[in-house]
């Protein structure tokens, strides 16, 4: 992307993306009394602005006027505006408003639901012009983004099915429909051409005939390659023939006019500039033409020159130039590149094979905004609707102030501070008012010294509004509130993908007894928005705080890595209740989560916090597992230093500050006390002390020594997670079972009481999957069945990523590592890796207690065993619990 060339400033000090475009005439009179060029340019500012904020969220496009009477738009300002939506809806997406000398339009965002006039579906992005051509019969016309939008998706689709065939076969089979026996092309294969000569062919789909130009001929001729050699390419290919009139009379160029080799270069260097955009297999495949320059003869003599292109049709997109599109980033309006823009008309939501089946969509690339990205949610867990009406219900005919206890505790701690919200909420009499320590933190912003709290009103007949709570009055204070309510904005529509018209408005509160009541409202956004930006009734209100669920319980899919793009997932209601904790009042927690509660997901979103809270760098926190394939997916996350439990007892860290202990519960005291040097160091700062939080799960102990653990009573403050989202049914019923039967005959090492957890549970349901128990099957046996599932299962769709084949030691890693590898081999299979490559395309082999923490859709489980028999259910349940669909166990006789 580029920055914007022109005047239009992004202005910082408001709440929502506010463009100015600086002074514009108003008034359809004043307007037409304007010079060409001075309307033009007026008009280019308004239509970037314009579209810059269709493409990023929405906003308001500020401009002055030179005096403070009312004054329409003008004319060709709204038909200007009507071609950028292509819709005679103006008022979906612009509305006007003047204040003194200031004229503003209000901009929602663009959203890729369908047209209201023929239902058709808007294309993702809002754009100026496409700059794609494309021949119908003689004419050459220019494809709006609605045509390039179908034109794109059409030759993504073709090139799919013909991906397997390289570039050149494609060209080859469409390049057919240009057969030698043409009469074109029979001039075409002429040395020279008469003056004067009727050629025998007219004009057509594939035909097109210009005339020299008496001035500027270079130029002339430059000019007319962006238009009509991609038109030729993108269509059925073609002849371009420069010296032809309309007659078909060949009149070419006097040769006193013309350099033929000055020509040819310009003519060569303008085609290859024109940007191409594959989405074939073969990218540096470019425009293929010939070009001649021949003589034009006359009774014998050399007259002068005529040129003949021909253009075969191209596999992909040719573009004239860069497609006219915006979107502000970093506070500049930006054009998009070529390659970013055809990116974005087509991306659409991931191709997920088997996955729907197990996925839920919650938020979906067609219909929402340009730059939300698609949300999924585990089949059996609760969906957005769902989750909104747990944490952020509207009530019926009051306001409710939540998380309730979050409100008890402020109040007590703050006098004065119940009075002054209520005061407050006076003129608002339905609605939700959303309490947060810091609403910043909560949207990844670094958390401001000296806020008492945040919060949220989403009531009815209102705009939003965000309340920023001070001690004391500061400076900085109204700053912070408006760029936390401008990230909370931005993040509704891009990351939520809420579709309406939508501000959030910013007003800083103050305790102390000096802030005057004229100080507050100084402080609430200058703007006035229309009417329509507020939120009507419960429909608006639900759908406002969905797409706020999304904002605030969606997380990185660890599938985004899988796929090749980015998707969302959602956080449980119970996982959201811990992460949402306080971190300055919890600065020591137990996390005890049961197989598949997403332990990990957790302890990657604390560090996440952690860093704005403390505003500490990923160097100051420390990450501690037992395992080495489980430091390095969280190192590659780099949201953290990562170590094992080996190398933190070595080491000094005299950096750190807050740690996350992950899987404690297989930890060993062999090399020292580390839950002792754990505290000690994450409590050298006797007035600020660190964050120690540690994730643990007594029914995965894999070992029968003390894990350096205190004892049951002193892991406090304590917090379980029951929901386990992880399995299929088939699984988690396997997992039930087992873990029954380990509550029921608990190891000795296990604290009495640790397991009743159990109890709690919660298991998602309605995720098909597989569960197979194998027994007495000989290596060979094994590792053809593997085999043979793994082809079948590559063939649905699967890729060796999603397959992992677990075993108990080391040493029967080599035991199967090279008969498993010889079978692969013979169903054309691919390579395996241990898991400390977790990241890459292979099939896994390692043991189960490496593979601690990590998961794939496929699990093959090979006579899992121990050498004492009172954990042999412990293992089954590390064993199981790594299988998200499906789970084949080959067991040894005895087990």
């Amino acid at each position: 992307m580029e920055a914007n060339q022109c005047s239009l400033l992004v202005e910082p000090s408001y709440p929502d993306l506010v463009i100015n475009v600086g002074e514009v005439t108003l008034g359809e009179e004043n307007r037409k009394k304007l010079q060409k060029i001075q309307r033009g340019q007026e008009k280019e500012r308004v239509l970037r602005a314009a579209c810059a904020l269709l493409n990023s969220g929405g906003g308001v496009i500020r401009m002055a006027k030179k005096d403070e009477h009312p004054v329409e738009m003008g004319l060709d300002l709204e038909t200007s505006l009507r071609d950028l939506i292509q819709s005679s809806d103006l008022q979906a997406f612009f509305e006007t408003k003047q204040e003194g000398n200031c004229f503003y339009i209000f901009v929602k965002s663009w959203s890729s639901d369908p047209f209201p006039e023929d239902g058709s579906v808007k294309p993702r992005l809002c754009s100026l012009t496409s700059s794609l051509y494309c021949r119908s019969e003689t004419s050459v016309l220019a494809m709006d983004s609605r045509e390039a939008f179908y034109f794109l998706k059409t030759k993504k689709k073709n090139a799919k099915i013909l991906e397997e065939g390289p570039c050149h076969k494609v060209h080859k089979v469409i390049h057919q429909e240009l057969p030698n026996t043409d009469p074109a092309d029979a001039v075409f294969q002429k040395d020279y051409l008469e003056y004067g000569e009727i050629l025998p062919f007219p004009e057509s789909q594939l035909v097109e005939f210009k005339q020299f130009s008496t001035k500027h001929i270079q130029e002339y001729v430059k000019n007319l390659i962006p238009e009509y050699i991609p038109a030729f390419a993108n269509t059925r290919g073609g002849y371009l023939f420069i010296g032809v009139d309309e007659s078909r009379k060949v009149l070419g160029c006097a040769k006193e006019n013309v350099d033929p080799l000055s020509l040819r270069w310009k003519i060569e260097n303008a085609i290859c500039k024109l940007p191409c955009v594959h989405f074939c297999t073969q990218p540096q495949c470019r425009i293929t033409f010939t070009l001649k320059i021949v003589d034009v003869l006359a009774q014998g003599k050399l007259y002068g020159y005529a040129c003949m292109i021909r253009v075969k049709p191209f596999c992909c997109a040719v573009f004239s130039e860069a497609p006219k599109s915006w979107i502000v980033k970093d506070k500049h309006v930006c054009s998009l590149t070529t390659e970013k823009w055809v990116g974005m008309m087509t991306d659409t939501d991931p191709d997920l094979v088997q996955l729907p089946k197990d996925f839920e969509s919650q938020l979906s690339l067609s219909g929402g905004p340009p730059l939300s990205r698609p949300v999924y949610s585990k089949k059996g867990l609760e969906h957005k609707k769902e989750l909104q009406q747990l944490l952020f219900s509207v009530p019926l005919g009051h306001l409710q102030y939540t998380p309730e206890s979050l409100w008890k505790d402020l109040t007590s701690q703050h006098e004065g501070l119940e009075e002054l919200i209520n005061e407050q909420m006076q003129p608002f009499f339905r609605g939700i008012l959303i309490f947060s320590r810091s609403w910043a933190m909560d949207l990844n912003l670094q958390e401001k010294p000296g806020v008492i709290c945040d919060a949220l009103l989403i009531a009815q007949n209102s705009t939003p509004i965000l309340y920023t709570i001070l001690r004391e009055q500061d400076a900085e204070g109204q700053d912070y509130c408006t760029h936390t309510a401008f990230t909370l904005k931005q993040n509704l529509v891009n990351v939520g993908g809420y579709t309406g018209k939508v501000c959030v408005r910013a007003k800083v509160l103050c305790l102390s007894p000096e802030s005057s009541t004229e100080a507050l409202e100084a402080a609430v956004s200058p703007m006035h928005y229309p009417l329509s930006y507020r939120l009507a009734g419960t429909q608006h209100m639900e759908a406002l705080l969905q797409s706020l669920v999304i904002v605030l319980l969606g997380f990185r899919s660890l599938l985004s890595d899988q796929l090749g793009c980015e998707v969302l997932n959602l956080l449980t209601a119970q996982q959201y209740e811990i992460f949402s904790k306080s971190l300055r009042k919890n600065r020591e927690l137990f996390v005890h989560g049961l197989p598949g509660s997403g332990k990990t997901i957790m302890a990657m979103k604390i560090m996440e916090k952690i860093r704005n809270v403390f505003h500490c760098e990923e160097q100051r926190i420390l990450y501690v597992c037992e395992n080495q394939p489980l430091r390095n997916f969280i190192s590659n996350r780099k949201i953290c230093e990562a170590v094992t439990r080996k190398t933190f007892l070595k080491n000094h860290f005299e950096h750190i500050q807050h740690i996350i202990i992950d899987e404690a519960q297989n930890f060993r005291t062999e090399d020292g006390d580390w839950y002792g040097k754990a505290k000690t160091i994450t409590q050298r700062a006797k007035n600020d002390p660190g964050i120690l939080w540690i994730f643990l799960d007594y029914f995965q102990t894999s070992h029968l020594d003390h894990s350096g653990l205190p004892p049951l009573s002193e892991q406090y403050p304590r917090e379980e997670l029951t929901r386990i989202v992880r399995n299929a049914d088939p699984i988690a019923k396997y997992l039930q079972k087992e873990m029954q039967i380990i509550r029921n005959n608990p190891s000795f090492n296990i604290p009495p009481g640790s397991l009743e957890v159990l109890l709690e549970a919660e298991w998602s349901q309605g995720v098909q999957g597989n569960l197979k128990i194998k027994k007495h099957f000989t290596v060979e046996q094994i590792v053809t069945y593997v085999a043979n599932k793994c082809k079948r299962f590559f063939e649905r769709g699967y890729s060796p990523k999603d397959v992992a084949v677990l075993v108990s030691t080391a040493r029967e890693v080599e035991r199967y590592k090279y008969e498993l590898l010889k079978a692969l081999r013979k169903k054309r299979a691919v390579q395996l890796s241990d898991a400390c490559d977790i990241l890459s395309d292979h099939i896994m082999l390692d043991s189960v207690r490496r593979f601690s923490g990590l998961e794939r859709n496929i699990v093959f489980g090979i006579h899992p065993r121990t050498a004492d028999s009172l954990i042999l259910h412990n293992i089954l349940v590390c064993l199981a619990s790594r299988a998200k669909q499906h789970l084949y166990i080959f067991l040894c006789g005895d087990c």
